[in-house]
């Protein structure tokens, strides 16, 4: 008989002695480990590890060894998320409990999960990955191993490596590196509908959803929204629109495209808007970004910052507009109010991490 991935990663921390013998827990919230005696001081802190073992670089082994090197010299309990939303919940739990920190270890839909779970609150949120692409946890300087980046996030909390970031927030739904307006959150949906196949694809995937989205899954004939900077006054009509809390917007294996190099955490929103969705304008625009140049310098794309403050309304009453928070397509629309909010979550750097025995 086949076991299930909770059954074997349960035998997995058995055999790593990490939960004590004789006991049995449900997985959903296994007991808090005990800490283990160690050379390297460190400030005991109580953890909840929120994975996702269906993102794609999750798996059994390396959700016990992550599991293992946290609850060396903390207290961790571990849960594990089974369906949308169910992050934020348990970051929320985590929060009203009092404990020091929620670690997400998942995509980026994980992490915005327990984001904004965790805003508003002294509870900190770090950073583990365990997506495709894991676009916020490389801009902040995590490591793309997830054992790796569990040693930086070891160093970070021992060096107190603990700051307040500001986050975007959409429809009242928070956002920690950006938000994707019309075509883009066209080609997320597409990606989803075909979810089965993105563990085992990866980029490759997005690239497809992306051509076939553009050639016969999004009208480009004419303006899908108008943009306002409530502001300024500006206003702008647009065919895609992504509002960036930090960059780069995403990664197409190891190259970082970067649509507007001066969007960085803790300087407000940047908004970069395509007017027409052109080839030539798309391929332009693709280059520039390739290039850590702004997209601004191709005709139709239009740059501003800070856009701390925008109201996005569908151009006519048959259209709805699609949007996606952090990679994750929640729906379309018919308005989008977004805004910035200044420390809004405690985040854990990494720190200056060293190799650790397993």
């Amino acid at each position: 008989m086949k076991l299930s991935w909770e059954s074997r990663i349960r035998d997995l921390l058995y055999a790593y002695d990490d939960l004590h013998r004789g006991h049995s827990y449900p997985w959903v919230a296994l007991a808090p480990t005990r800490p283990q005696n160690s050379l390297i001081p460190s400030c005991l802190v109580h953890l909840l590890l929120v994975v996702n073992s269906f993102a794609s670089s999750v798996n059994a082994r390396n959700t016990v060894v992550v599991h293992r090197l946290l609850s060396r010299n903390h207290e961790v309990e571990i849960v594990e998320t089974n369906r949308r939303g169910h992050a934020i919940r348990f970051a929320q739990d985590a929060a009203r409990r009092g404990l020091d920190a929620v670690v997400a270890f998942g995509g980026d839909g994980t992490l915005n999960e327990v984001a904004t779970g965790l805003a508003g609150t002294t509870t900190a949120l770090a950073v583990l990955p365990g997506g495709s692409t894991n676009v916020f946890a490389r801009t902040i300087g995590v490591a793309n191993d997830p054992v790796v980046a569990t040693n930086g996030l070891l160093a970070g909390l021992q060096e107190d490596r603990i700051e307040p970031i500001g986050l975007g927030r959409v429809n009242g739904r928070f956002f920690c590196f950006h938000v994707g307006i019309g075509f883009d959150a066209a080609v997320v949906a597409h990606v989803e509908r075909h979810a089965s196949l993105k563990r085992w694809l990866g980029h490759p995937l997005f690239i497809w959803s992306s051509a076939m989205t553009w050639a016969r899954g999004y009208d480009r004939s004419r303006s899908q929204f108008a943009i306002n900077d409530l502001s300024t006054g500006q206003r702008l009509p647009g065919q895609f629109t992504v509002v960036l809390n930090t960059g780069p917007y995403t990664y197409l294996g190891n190259r970082p495209l970067d649509l507007a190099p001066d969007a960085r955490l803790q300087r407000g929103l940047t908004a970069v808007t395509f007017s027409s969705l052109r080839l030539p304008t798309m391929g332009a625009a693709l280059m520039s970004a390739v290039r850590g140049r702004s997209a601004a310098t191709v005709r139709d794309v239009t740059e501003w910052s800070p856009a701390n403050h925008l109201h996005i309304s569908a151009a006519n009453d048959d259209i709805r507009i699609p949007f996606q928070v952090d990679g994750d397509y929640l729906g379309d629309t018919e308005t989008l109010d977004i805004n910035y909010v200044e420390d809004a979550v405690r985040l854990v750097w990494p720190g200056s991490a060293s190799e650790v025995d397993l």
